[in-house]
């Protein structure tokens, strides 16, 4: 019996390598581009872009055929920002640091792109600025793209709802900070 089958649509490329001796087709295979979706354009020329699949895997099976991959890619240098929850929060707790205000601002709009309104439409309505750090657009559309994987890897709603309570609780803190001074 045949194992780890799926069924979905798939878009293919022709790639055609002639097989070699081993270091010399290697070689070749590590030169194949990444192959992505291109999601969202960043004020600072990134873009945010997608990768599927996203290779959530348990015990060597694929558990997530749904699940993809968000990247920060910047077409100057070909980099590519494996962007995760943690950077988020990690990069929010530094601009919480040294402007907890802006950064209240900036988790105020993410909750509104978490309940599904367009980054760029809040961008458009609310004044954001950076104490430090990332761009808040990147913030925004990069967890826009991260939330829809959490919807996808956990249709029950708890894997979005575990990073909004951490940022609510971050956006807390930061509100209790910023009373004291």
């Amino acid at each position: 019996m045949k194992k780890n089958i799926y069924t979905h649509e798939i878009e293919l490329t022709n790639l055609q390598i002639k097989n070699r001796p081993r270091e010399e087709f290697r070689g070749h295979l590590e030169k194949v581009k990444y192959r992505g979706y291109e999601v969202g354009q960043l004020t600072d020329g990134k873009k945010i872009v997608i990768t599927k699949p996203g290779g959530k895997f348990v015990y060597g099976k694929v558990v997530k055929r749904e699940d993809f991959m968000v990247w920060v890619h910047n077409p100057n240098d070909s980099s590519l920002w494996l962007i995760s929850h943690k950077d988020i929060y990690n990069d929010l707790e530094e601009k919480g640091k040294v402007n907890p205000s802006k950064t209240i601002k900036i988790i105020d709009a993410l909750e509104r792109v978490f309940n599904g309104e367009e980054p760029d439409d809040v961008l458009k309505t609310t004044e954001l600025n950076r104490p430090t750090g990332e761009l808040p657009d990147v913030l925004l559309k990069a967890y826009k793209w991260i939330w829809g994987q959490e919807d996808c890897n956990y249709p029950e709603g708890e894997g979005r709802e575990m990073s909004m309570r951490g940022l609510r609780e971050l956006r807390q803190r930061l509100r209790e900070s910023w009373e004291v001074k």
